[in-house]
Parts: structure tokens; sequence; C-alpha cells
């Protein structure tokens, strides 16, 4: 049988890992700079917008290969943005830690996610020297201590943590302190997307969670919907990244909202 694709994913960044403890090597206190919370833009934000800097898919292949991150992440802030989500992984969507570079300095200011497959603490430092609020950890890939100890030291380094659940069996984790719990409508194995599972497992998170919904938000109308079913934030990405102008697209979105 072959391996699903998060398996792929993983095995290959294992591979990565070295380079990446190299890139790092020399880590200090720089890392804890204080950064803009994602958990209190949320909170504080009408529509909950996170939108995601997206150049590619396993899935669909390239999305916008020649999208540049000195542009689109600011005008999504120009265009009313919440926070921002910037994918990091190279070899299966295209990205790269330094589009959060390229992105502060071209003068974004929101929080930014450092959307990665995160399987070592090593990835914690690499997020947060290249100027990441918060990383994403997905339960699918973490052992329960594992989440747990990556929880804490992304914390010791001045991280929040959006943890990422699909399953049923997966929501035992948000018992681990994270700053905000996400509901995955994409099947990470299989890559097929489905809105209803955010509905679906809402209910099921601690009643005190800023929860967020992600993958396969295409309308404004299901926004509405997931807000009234208590997510706070909605993590869009191929939808405005699909566009000509995902900056405008964005805008078109929230007037519609």
């Amino acid at each position: 049988m072959a391996k699903d694709i998060l398996e792929q994913i993983i095995a290959h960044k294992r591979e990565e890992l070295a380079a990446i403890r190299t890139a790092c090597s020399v880590c200090n206190d720089s890392v804890a700079a204080p950064k803009p919370s994602l958990r209190e833009a949320l909170l504080a934000s009408d529509t909950g917008i996170i939108a995601e800097f997206k150049r590619r898919s396993p899935s669909k292949g390239w999305i916008k290969e020649e999208g540049r991150a000195d542009i689109i992440p600011l005008s999504y802030q120009q265009n009313g943005a919440a926070a921002l989500s910037i994918l990091t992984d190279e070899h299966f969507f295209g990205g790269h830690d330094d589009f959060i570079r390229a992105a502060r300095r071209s003068g974004v200011t929101l929080p930014i996610l450092y959307k990665n497959f995160v399987i070592d603490e090593t990835q914690l430092y690499a997020a947060a020297l290249c100027g990441a609020s918060a990383v994403l950890l997905i339960a699918a890939c973490l052992s329960r201590p594992l989440c747990r100890d990556l929880i804490a030291k992304a914390h010791s380094i001045g991280l929040e943590v959006l943890l990422e659940m699909h399953s049923e069996a997966e929501l035992e984790y948000a018992d681990l302190g994270p700053d905000l719990c996400g509901i995955n409508n994409r099947n990470l194995g299989s890559f097929v997307t489905d809105v209803d599972n955010s509905f679906r497992l809402a209910e099921r998170l601690p009643k005190d969670a800023v929860k967020v919904s992600e993958s396969g938000i295409s309308s404004p109308a299901t926004v509405r919907a997931l807000r009234q079913a208590g997510f706070r934030g909605f993590l869009i990405g191929e939808t405005f990244m699909k566009t000509a102008d995902p900056g405008q697209a964005l805008h078109d979105f929230i007037n519609q909202l």
C-alpha cells in the first residue's frame, strides 16, 4: 500500500532536520523578542481571517508559482487580514523561511503563523528567528508527549501555538495548553477536504478555546456559519492565492462578510 501524503511529508522532513539544525546552530535570546499575538488579533477582529501565502500544494501542484512574499502578504495586511499564515515547507509547498523575512521587511506587522510540519524543537527556533509570531503543530504528526514538549518549548522562546486536529481521537491533544485550537477540514493523508469537519468537532473542543477553522473555506457564508458555531479564526489560502490579485480577492471577500 502506498504511503499517504502526510507520511511522505514527515519522512522528507526528517531528512531536512540536519540542515535545519545547522542553520539554527547560532540561536540566542533574540528569538524571544516580543511578537504580535495571533490569539489576541483573532479575539479583537471582526473577520478573523488568517490570509495564507501558499504557492503550491501536493494535491494541486503550483497555485501561484510567481507569487512574491514581499508583495502578497503586505497586500493582505492592507486589505484587512486579521493575521497571516506563510507556508515555509519547500519540497511539497514551494515555501521557505525567507518568505517570512521578506514579508517582515516589506512592512508586515500582523501576527504571522509559521506553517510547516514541525516535528523537532529546532524548527521552533527557525520559526522564531525568521519573525513568526506563532507556529503550527499538527496532532497527526506528533505523539502526546512530544506535542506537550514542543508547546512548552515554543512558549519559552516567545511563540504561540496553533494546535491542529482533524479527527475525534486527536481532540484529546487540546488539553495540552495550546494558545489556539485548529480544526483542519483537510485529511492530510488523502488531502480530501470537508468543511463539515469543523462543525462536527467544534462542540468537542474546550469551551474557552480560541477556535480556528482551516482549509476549504471559499465563501463568506461559510465564515458566517463557522462564527455562529464558535470559531474566531478562519485560515484561507487557495481561495485568494488562485486569483490574479490575492489582496483584492481578500478585500472583496471581507466586503461580502
